[in-house]
């Protein structure tokens, strides 16, 4: 750090103007943190255990709203796919018309049903690659469909978490909120010492209803399994285990201050200053009201604007993915949920994250299994990917690694599926997915954050570098690891040094290119991924 640098930037990344400096050790909200993220771990499996009735009468409500929802489905979309058979229509628009209905009325069911399942919504919605598309593409609608808290309300959240009056906090307070989302809002004020600052306030009664919404899925899941043609791997009873584990932390917000520290820490140790993490309020934290340092910048996808401000995207987008894998690899600790709404960029190029209520953190054996996985990725080897995600809990224990090689063909050279008929494409798609469900496979909470934010910076990268060459790309993020964790990730997984290196053959054949291809943009990855898109669509 330099001369007359904050001295909170020596343990985090945070900005070099504070409106307050953090003290780890004196703030007045974070006492029995640990106690309170255990207790709120401990209480999922009580709430998705099976129950032999109803869990209250919320559950009539929901089953009201999906029954209508299902119900619709088998009399119009499912009736009518079956009628284009019957009269020799294309199996596969008649299979599309039946899941693109069930995922619409799916998606109106959780929008009245209100925050909880607005909030699955929005999980599902950025769960491309984890989730069947009729589904994610539906549930994209409902992001930003949720109706503001009446602003006294709000008021009374706040005076009775502070207790005292909101004047006696703030000089000014935007009745307007400049976001409203499932869980809470955000609004921006001015305390009256002066500082600008952002202040995130809960739903009144959300936290009740989460609970109560929780129990009626466990119980609603099971007989949903078999009956709706969007389930996959994404099962619904998995589903609802893997959402009470992600938002019950969401409920309580000094859970939230203490990931943002602890990613700000994350960052600094790791010498990753292109994050920037707000800092939190010494004070001004409850369970439900969180206030924080206001940060500005330019919206993620606003590519224009940030040219003309000569910020150099390419390097915004290295910066989010390396500093992102990072976290995950050397610390077991990210942000969970990467998406437009909760990034921007700085006008020095620097990226500002928000939102920390969605945080993976891994434990020590997880993180190790999750190392070997990257590692095993770049260097294409598949048995050691396949032990990986075993011990990450994607697969049994008992898994035979050798017969899941087999069965899955992984021992055999990939086929470019650009290459394949629909029907083939259909075919391969469904011969994996069946063998996976044979074999027990599964989604971990940590793995479907990872694959979540992956699929979001992959987008980003598409967006602010089309042009940017992936196999340039992986060899210079190889090459940061190497150069920068080289003999820490060797001595984790087990390899030595001078063994480890990038096998973009592999590569190249795992993206099914087959000949010898020197360079490939991700304009050229997105091109490839349209194709099989229409293709399994039923477009030509």
């Amino acid at each position: 750090m330099s001369e007359g640098a904050p001295r909170d930037l020596q343990f985090g990344s945070f900005t070099s103007d504070p409106p307050w400096i953090v003290e780890r050790d004196q703030l007045q909200w974070s006492a029995s943190l640990a106690t309170i993220r255990s207790a709120t771990l401990r209480e999922v499996p009580d709430l998705v255990r099976p129950r032999h009735f109803p869990p209250g009468l919320r559950v009539f409500r929901v089953a009201w709203h999906i029954g209508l929802a299902m119900l619709g489905w088998l009399v119009v979309e499912r009736r009518r796919s079956r009628r284009q058979l019957a009269n020799g229509g294309d199996p596969d628009t008649a299979d599309t018309l039946s899941k693109s209905g069930v995922s619409r009325r799916l998606r109106v069911a959780a929008e009245r049903l209100g925050p909880t399942y607005i909030k699955l919504g929005q999980i599902i919605s950025a769960g491309e690659g984890i989730f069947p598309m009729p589904l994610v593409d539906e549930f994209k609608k409902c992001r930003d469909q949720v109706p503001a808290e009446d602003f006294a309300v709000v008021r009374a959240v706040i005076e009775e978490d502070l207790a005292r009056p909101l004047e006696h906090v703030f000089s000014s307070f935007d009745r307007s909120p400049l976001a409203a989302a499932s869980i809470a809002q955000v609004h921006r004020a001015t305390l009256r010492s002066g500082e600008e600052v952002v202040v995130k306030v809960q739903r009144q009664t959300v936290s009740t209803l989460v609970h109560e919404d929780i129990k009626v899925m466990a119980w609603v899941a099971p007989f949903l399994v078999g009956r709706i043609p969007i389930a996959a791997l994404a099962n619904p009873p998995a589903l609802v285990e893997l959402f009470a584990q992600t938002i019950t932390e969401e409920l309580d917000f000094r859970l939230e201050a203490e990931n943002m520290l602890d990613i700000a820490e994350s960052f600094a140790r790791l010498g990753q200053r292109g994050y920037v993490v707000p800092r939190p309020h010494p004070e001004l934290v409850t369970r439900r009201v969180l206030v924080m340092e206001r940060l500005d910048g330019f919206l993620f996808d606003d590519v224009d604007a940030m040219r003309n401000a000569n910020v150099d995207t390419e390097k915004v987008v290295r910066t989010g993915m390396i500093g992102f894998m990072e976290g995950c690899m050397l610390h077991g600790i990210f942000h969970g949920d990467l998406h437009g709404g909760n990034l921007f960029v700085m006008p020095d190029g620097r990226i500002a994250l928000l939102d920390f209520g969605i945080t993976g953190r891994m434990n020590a054996v997880e993180r190790n299994a999750f190392l070997r996985l990257l590692v095993g990725g770049t260097m294409n080897d598949v048995k050691g990917q396949l032990r990986a995600l075993r011990d990450l809990g994607a697969l049994p224990p008992d898994t035979d690694l050798g017969d899941v090689i087999r069965e899955l063909g992984l021992d055999k050279p990939v086929v470019d599926p650009t290459t394949l008929t629909q029907e083939e494409l259909l075919v391969e798609i469904q011969k994996i997915l069946k063998a996976l469900l044979a074999m027990g496979a599964r989604m971990p909470k940590i793995l479907m954050l990872f694959v979540k934010n992956m699929v979001f910076l992959d987008a980003a990268i598409a967006n602010l570098a089309p042009d940017l060459d992936i196999f340039e790309e992986i060899v210079n993020i190889s090459t940061y690891f190497a150069t920068h964790h080289g003999d820490e990730i060797a001595s984790e997984v087990g390899v030595a040094p001078d063994e480890f290196s990038v096998d973009l053959d592999g590569i190249r054949a795992s993206m099914g290119l087959t000949d010898g291809t020197e360079a490939f943009t991700y304009k050229e990855l997105r091109e490839r991924r349209e194709v099989i898109r229409q293709r399994l669509s039923g477009h030509r």
